[in-house]
């Protein structure tokens, strides 16, 4: 198959990039390279330097390449920059997304994977771990973005037959994860310790998160290729809770420093509970995470560690 990727110059899109490269697939991957790097373009792939936004030149891509399948990962994914600025969010994470969409139905793409959230979606839960029937109340403009172009999908799936998989995401963490900004606290922390600084746990650590390798995630787009019958959303998560503290002392395990966290006062708003259902998943993609957390994380810090923050 032809497959775009969309943000495969970056953290999550690259991996899964590589994995379709390895299956035998054509891949492209258009990245405007804001938060991607070009050194995780695969050699075999072809590359197109774009924004999402630029409509004519996306649909000019898509009409020239002719993709069976869109990835779409591209993304902004910094919920405190959505707060701060909603409209450029909604430009890149709804408008932006609609290029693609639109591109799609006119140059015959079969099958749609997009990159959603679980947490971000949900918001404060009811129960756990939540499952896709749960309450969609999300919190912030980069939710309410993403479940926005979720309700796309089902528009241009009904109107036009657009075969859709929508992977809702837990938090996810792994090697090539940027340390910079809003990233994950896993990146953060392993580059903090690489560096020998302090890390800052916001609040007193017990908030919780469903922590999901990369690899893991890269499984799941592996699998959504071959979903039969209608179109899917499916949580992708571990279902299990680990809070802040411990994946603070699993990495300062990994570094073997004696360096301790400073606690500074809690984000405003920041969600107390995150963990996902992944039942459903095992049932349509027959995905399930093996890879537990200290190993996960082990992993992790020693990436940072040899790439010394490059």
């Amino acid at each position: 198959m032809k497959i775009l990727v969309t943000g495969g110059a970056g953290f999550i899109g690259s991996h899964i990039q590589d994995a379709y490269i390895e299956q035998g697939h054509k891949v492209c991957v258009m990245d405007n390279l804001y938060t991607g790097r070009k050194e995780f373009v695969h050699p075999e792939t072809t590359f197109y330097k774009v924004d999402i936004r630029n409509g004519e030149m996306v649909n000019n891509i898509f009409a020239d390449e002719k993709f069976d399948v869109v990835n779409h990962h591209a993304a902004q994914m910094d919920v405190r920059a959505s707060v701060e600025n909603p409209m450029f969010d909604a430009d890149v994470n709804i408008v932006g997304g609609l290029n693609l969409l639109e591109a799609s139905i006119k140059n015959g793409v079969k099958n749609f994977i997009f990159a959603s959230t679980g947490g971000a979606i949900y918001g404060e839960q009811d129960y756990f771990p939540a499952d896709e029937k749960h309450p969609l109340r999300p919190e912030s403009p980069y939710g309410v973005a993403k479940l926005s172009f979720e309700r796309y999908l089902y528009y241009y799936g009904i109107v036009y037959g657009l075969k859709y998989t929508i992977l809702r995401y837990a938090n996810i963490y792994g090697p090539r994860q940027n340390p910079h900004g809003e990233a994950g606290v896993v990146a953060i922390f392993s580059q903090i310790l690489v560096n020998g600084e302090i890390p800052t746990i916001n609040g007193d650590g017990s908030q919780t998160r469903d922590f999901v390798n990369v690899a893991d995630v890269v499984k799941s787009n592996l699998a959504a290729l071959e979903v039969k019958g209608d179109s899917v959303i499916v949580n992708i998560g571990t279902g299990i809770e680990t809070n802040i503290n411990e994946i603070f002392q699993h990495l300062k395990d990994a570094s073997g420093t004696t360096i301790e966290a400073i606690h500074a006062p809690a984000k405003k708003g920041e969600q107390q509970r995150s963990v996902l259902d992944n039942s459903f998943a095992r049932e349509t993609l027959n995905w399930s995470p093996t890879i537990n957390i200290q190993d996960g994380l082990n992993q992790t810090y020693t990436y940072f560690l040899n790439s010394k923050g490059d």
